[in-house]
């Protein structure tokens, strides 16, 4: 398969090309708006990575791997933490999508699960080990996640980038 062909222009990484659109029918990169597909930040890293995609500035000059994770450490500060734990759920077989509307970074299906004929079964909170997470952020994150009917997954990412992973479910005792 071809490379993608992508733009970052204006903190945005997008492509309209036919690769992009096969990857997006076949693995579900990237979100469709309009004719584009459009990819967050950490899908953009992981694509580059993979070597499917190569990603262009607006004055249309390719960006090296440096290149790209200083411009996007510009747009986000916790992008490596985030590009961590993306990599490795996508590496392990899941569908990971961006969750901002559910005030997540991630919402993750199951391995197997179609993403337009399931819901996801999680929203994903990457933490870096020693960031502080007070319990009322922690009760904030777990009603977040219940209150949209899914279950709260903690990624929390240590120096060596070793990534443990607590989920948190609501339980009914009868």
């Amino acid at each position: 398969m071809e490379k993608i062909k992508a733009n970052f222009i204006s903190g945005k990484v997008s492509s309209n090309t036919s690769e992009a659109k096969n990857l997006f029918d076949v693995k579900r990169f990237g979100e469709k708006v309009n004719e584009k597909i459009v990819y967050s930040l950490p899908e953009a890293i992981f694509l580059v990575e993979q070597k499917k995609m190569e990603l262009y500035d607006d004055k249309n000059k390719p960006l090296t791997q440096e290149e790209i994770i200083k411009k996007f450490q510009r747009l986000d500060k916790k992008i490596n933490l985030k590009s961590t734990v993306f990599t490795d759920l996508r590496k392990k077989g899941h569908i990971v999508k961006t969750a901002l509307k559910f005030g997540a970074e991630f919402r993750v299906y199951e391995k197997g699960k179609k993403i337009d004929k399931s819901h996801s079964k999680w929203l994903v909170f990457p933490v870096s080990e020693t960031e502080k997470l007070t319990w009322q952020d922690f009760s904030a994150k777990t009603r977040v996640a219940h209150s949209t009917k899914k279950n709260l997954l903690i990624a929390i990412v240590d120096e060596e980038e070793s990534i443990s992973y607590y989920e948190i479910v609501w339980t009914k005792i009868r």
